[in-house]
């Protein structure tokens, strides 16, 4: 499943970040693979706002889209 396919409310974590650039900012905001993190909101046709120790952070959804992840 891919970041993008995420629900408001759901926990869950990183598996993988398939591209090198998006990996090395991904991780310069404290998010990387093996990650648990939690979805704060998905607004409808922008940005999917995640949050991680009390950091949101608002990711595009072509980045989403690359971004694998798995349910907790």
């Amino acid at each position: 499943m891919t970041l993008d396919r995420v629900r408001r409310g759901q926990t869950f974590t990183i598996t993988n970040i398939p591209d090198a650039l998006i990996r090395a900012q991904a991780i310069r905001f404290g998010i990387a693979e093996g990650e648990t993190v939690f979805c704060e909101e998905v607004v409808p046709a922008g940005p999917i706002i995640i949050s991680k120790n009390n950091q949101e952070i608002a990711l595009g959804r072509g980045l989403a889209s690359q971004i694998t992840v798995d349910l907790r």
